[in-house]
């Protein structure tokens, strides 16, 4: 049996601003390719299929268009939730569209309710488990609350529904943190009150985990794998090989995995140096075509920056600024005004813009401005200004 894993499509999700829906819309294009030249028999899908819980109307439309070709290849589906999606409208239908090849998992109830399927070797169970949110899930598996206890009660449930099963060979998706996966800056932390993060050995006893949640395409161990997100989703993944996992099942489980690369819309650079050096470098020129991260070390911030280096580099997406030699306040905003005058803030403001030191004129300014603005403010409730008495009602409800 031959099973294709991939997750975190993150469907309308975009990239610091540019919307990624026509570039997802091009890997799943490629993905069913993929299944049809491959054969594939099923693909899983281990949660986080949309960036969020209610997506756009045009974002549905191309999860729709999908599995329409997904299906139409022959292949099956089984999709689980991840922590983006919101269950029930993911598995909305679930009941109908499973009779059209489409197995949704996104209940509880589900957990250990497998897809089956047969190959000439023999039957093979499909678990698809949601993401667990430890809130919910606890009481529901009688387990404690937190993420290594509710789902080891969910693999305890999938390893009973084995047993009675006798040998049948099995596949787990799971959407979940484990220990020893690399994390990229585009997740979401779902570890809240404590450790988020479960060990592999959760999945001992299946003969292949396909796991969703984090980014990068990597292995665990030879059969507890991520297939990482299709696309990046933050500058902190330019290293990365997007793709999905071919996985072929033999009479004693996984016999093979084989990377399969996903098209790249542009790749990711990340640059640093003064705008000079950046601007003329021929080293550079890979990153002409590319989605860019640039920092400057110039010791003066240059004028219009970003217009500069959108000349040679039109897709520079983040401009962040690290002056050479420059003194670092690790200190928070908050710490760093905690005692100062509003005037001395205000003053230290138009220097930062400016780029030197505030004018007296621009203090007597500021200075008269602040103090209008304490008058108006202290004149406001009495007066009967617009709002106020809707202001004191609201403090007397506080």
């Amino acid at each position: 049996m031959r099973i294709l894993h991939t997750s975190d499509w993150h469907l309308g999700r975009s990239f610091h601003r540019v919307g990624m829906l026509e570039h997802q819309a091009v890997f799943l294009d490629h993905l069913v390719e993929v299944v049809r030249s491959e054969r594939v028999d099923v693909v899983v899908v281990a949660g986080d299929v949309y960036d969020r819980a209610l997506p756009s109307v045009d974002t549905v439309g191309v999860l729709d268009d999908a599995l329409a070709r997904l299906t139409a290849t022959g292949a099956r589906l089984v999709v689980s939730s991840g922590n983006h999606d919101s269950a029930q409208r993911l598995g909305f239908g679930g009941a109908v569209l499973e009779r059209g090849g489409v197995h949704l998992r996104t209940r509880l109830a589900d957990l250990d309710r497998p897809v089956l399927l047969a190959d000439s070797h023999g039957p093979v169970a499909v678990y698809a488990l949601p993401y667990l949110e430890p809130a919910l899930a606890a009481e529901h598996l009688a387990c404690q609350r937190g993420h290594e206890a509710v789902l080891t009660a969910a693999m305890e449930r999938v390893r009973a529904d084995l047993a009675r099963r006798g040998g049948v060979r099995s596949v787990v998706a799971a959407h979940a943190f484990v220990v020893g996966g690399q994390a990229s800056e585009s997740e979401r932390d779902i570890s809240v009150g404590g450790v988020g993060s479960v060990p592999a050995s959760v999945f001992d006893g299946v003969d292949y985990a396909a796991l969703g949640h984090l980014h990068g395409r990597q292995q665990i161990s030879d059969t507890v794998r991520y297939s990482g997100s299709p696309l990046a989703y933050s500058f902190g993944e330019a290293s990365h090989r997007k793709g999905c996992w071919l996985v072929d099942l033999g009479p004693r489980g996984a016999e093979s995995v084989t990377p399969v690369e996903a098209p790249v819309p542009r790749r990711l650079h990340v640059l640093r140096g003064e705008l000079d050096d950046l601007l003329r470098d021929p080293r550079h020129a890979p990153a002409e075509s590319g989605w860019c991260h640039v920092t400057l070390t110039d010791t003066a911030r240059p004028r219009h920056a970003m217009e500069q280096l959108r000349a040679r580099y039109p897709h520079t997406l983040v401009l962040a600024f690290e002056p050479q030699g420059a003194v670092t306040d690790d200190r928070t905003y908050a710490g760093r005004v905690r005692g100062c005058e509003p005037v001395d803030v205000c003053c230290a403001f138009v220097a930062h813009v400016r780029e030197q030191p505030h004018a007296a004129a621009d203090r007597a300014l500021l200075t008269e401005a602040l103090d209008g603005a304490r008058v108006v403010a202290a004149e406001r409730p009495a007066t009967g200004a617009p709002g106020a008495e809707r202001a004191d009602d609201a403090m007397g409800a506080a």
